[in-house]
């Protein structure tokens, strides 16, 4: 059985759904997933709020969570994706964490700011079940220069505006494990790339990776994780 943490971003809200789905399909092939969802536009209207009526960092965080939640019964809505409150490895299946009660027993790692968002949240998981990341955007990868990155150390990201937060860059670099960023908007496209482990940018915690030094290789649809 082969495991992927797949974190599936707001910004792809139109398509998230159709991507959940192909998902679900490939987890009847023997593979498993636990999807980490973003915040959509729940997480939006967090930020406007703690600009608008100055919330404390730590209340804003904790609302940014259960935004979080809210997307991630969207992304299980009508889709056969099953939900869990969780951290761990699906046997099997295609599964949505809701992050707000396992984060609130333990969430060391993450500190409560705008640094912190779901993309560190989905990092921290990936880094307790010893997994490497997928993260499912709505740009083709990291763009340094104007110019697609094919792979990048995350370190050479920390202080960069990129597709992925600071937080996340931080808990990759200490757990090591890595990060395929991948578009999408398209989801037959993202599947494809997927299954191919083509396309997008891998960001790498640390060194070559377990896998050698083409850790797209293995990368479908995740880096196989059973030794």
């Amino acid at each position: 059985m082969t495991f992927s943490v797949v974190k599936i971003g707001g910004s792809l809200i139109s398509v998230a759904r159709d991507i959940v789905r192909g998902l679900v399909a490939l987890s009847t092939d023997d593979f498993s997933f636990l999807a980490v969802p973003g915040g959509g536009p729940m997480a939006d209207l967090v930020r406007r709020l703690y600009d608008e009526y100055a919330l404390s960092e730590d209340t804003a965080h904790w609302m940014a969570i259960l935004a979080m939640e809210e997307y991630g019964r969207f992304l299980a809505d009508g889709t056969g994706a099953s939900l869990t409150y969780e951290i761990s490895r699906p046997s099997s299946g295609f599964w949505v964490l809701l992050p707000y009660r396992p984060l609130m027993e333990e969430d060391r790692g993450i500190q409560h700011t705008w640094d912190y968002t779901s993309d560190a949240v989905a990092a921290l998981v990936a880094s307790r079940l010893k997994a490497d990341l997928v993260k499912a955007t709505d740009v083709e990868g990291v763009f340094l220069d104007g110019r697609l990155v094919d792979e990048i150390q995350a370190v050479d990201l920390m202080g960069r505006e990129s597709c992925i937060d600071q937080g996340a860059l931080r808990i990759l670099m200490k757990s090591g494990r890595s990060c395929l960023v991948l578009n999408g908007r398209d989801p037959d496209q993202f599947i494809a790339n997927l299954r191919a482990g083509k396309g997008g940018t891998l960001i790498r915690g640390g060194g070559v990776g377990r896998c050698g030094p083409d850790v797209r290789e293995s990368l479908y649809p995740g880096i196989d994780q059973s030794t």
